[in-house]
């Protein structure tokens, strides 16, 4: 293989997969809180939107290689009602097949080999893999609890500031569950506008706030779209991670280097798909305000039972995941190897969502709430804390 295979990251959730398959083969009860899967069943009415267009004889053909404009539509009427942002469909949105793949194909037609780029740290392990194909230069960004897991951009050194042409943000946070304030994301345009730096928000978890509290969009922010752009899955709104859809939205120049570059790779989204996902973004929205009700319900069961075993966390404020602290004599891999060795409990490891994961680990609320409460038993039984 090319020297690419040796610059990509190790990837970290193949390798927790193949951990917890092993324990789980051996003949364990796992409780599997390691990965990000959406564990709920996409709505109906998406489904039969996707069954009556894949039967359509007009979708068995190639899509228009930058998308169908029914579904650019969709997602620029999206906007408009859930956060006020008006887009053009053809010039300010890119479909891309999950967003994921927009956020690693990005830097490979922005930036040259040696340009820079600034990445949240702990953040989501697969931006690395869009670094590394494009053989940019990375410069970590770190969040801290002290600062609400957001970026401190004053503490950014101004040679960094300079060099970096994109800047990758992520909230809700994976994997803190921070949510972002409408003064920080003003903040960002104007760190980004002083130093000429291009915004990419990584919005995956944007409709997963609290019932009280929904997270805010980048582009809502005065002056975004002059700056950056937003990735928009429908994965986990809608429970749609297996069917690769999603798209960006905002700054035209980003918009068309995505454009640019899937021209190249992909001939768009499978137009069946595109109709599902016209149906998620037009239809009726209760499957989402449930979907919201039950990871509260879910966070609630969770953080209460792992007070009960003395391990407390600041509860997340958005996505499916808690960030709990890891016990003092342990680093995260040896306090997550144990909770699987001893607990049959599979958590991720901090450090693999960066540096300033160490001290951490992440557990998904993707299972039922007895099933939450079983995990932190278990734990509990190991008298790790006080």
């Amino acid at each position: 293989m090319s020297d690419l295979s040796e610059r990509l990251p190790q990837q970290f959730f193949a390798t927790l997969v193949k951990n917890v398959n092993a324990r789980i083969a051996a003949g364990h009860d796992v409780i599997n809180l390691g990965q990000g899967n959406p564990d709920q069943p996409t709505p109906a009415n998406i489904v039969a939107a996707a069954q009556q267009a894949v039967a359509d004889p007009k979708n068995h053909k190639y899509s228009l290689f930058r998308g169908q404009p029914d579904f650019k539509q969709a997602a620029a009427d999206f906007y408009q009602r859930e956060y006020g942002v008006t887009l053009d469909p053809e010039t300010e949105i890119a479909v891309v097949a999950g967003s994921k793949s927009g956020l690693v194909e990005l830097p490979q037609i922005w930036l040259n080999p040696g340009d820079h780029i600034l990445l949240p740290d702990p953040g989501y392990p697969d931006y690395l893999s869009g670094v590394a194909i494009a053989q940019a230069t990375l410069d970590l960004l770190p969040i801290t609890a002290e600062h609400d897991w957001l970026p401190d951009y004053t503490q950014v050194a101004p040679e960094v500031a300079e060099a970096a042409k994109l800047i990758y943000l992520n909230y809700p946070n994976n994997p803190t569950g921070a949510v972002a304030t409408p003064e920080f994301f003003e903040e960002t345009v104007d760190f980004a506008r002083q130093h000429d730096i291009k915004v990419v928000h990584d919005f995956a978890y944007g409709a997963l706030g609290t019932p009280d509290k929904r997270p805010v969009s980048f582009l809502q922010a005065p002056g975004a779209k002059d700056v950056g752009i937003e990735f928009y899955t429908l994965s986990k709104t809608y429970n749609m991670a297996g069917w690769r859809i999603g798209f960006a939205a905002g700054n035209k120049d980003l918009i068309e280097a995505i454009n640019l570059i899937q021209d190249h790779m992909l001939v768009s989204v499978f137009p069946a798909v595109q109709e599902a996902g016209v149906a998620a973004l037009n239809g009726d929205q209760s499957s989402v305000a449930s979907l919201v009700a039950l990871y509260q319900k879910r966070r609630d069961a969770w953080y209460q039972a792992a007070d009960q075993i003395g391990w407390h966390a600041t509860p997340s404020q958005g996505t499916f995941y808690a960030w709990m602290p890891v016990p003092a004599g342990y680093t995260s891999g040896e306090f997550s190897q144990l909770l699987l060795d001893q607990a049959d409990v599979a958590v991720a490891d901090g450090r693999g969502f960066g540096d300033y994961g160490e001290g951490y680990v992440r557990i998904g609320l993707l299972t039922s709430p007895e099933r939450l409460q079983e995990a932190a038993a278990r734990i509990g039984r190991l008298g790790l804390f006080a």
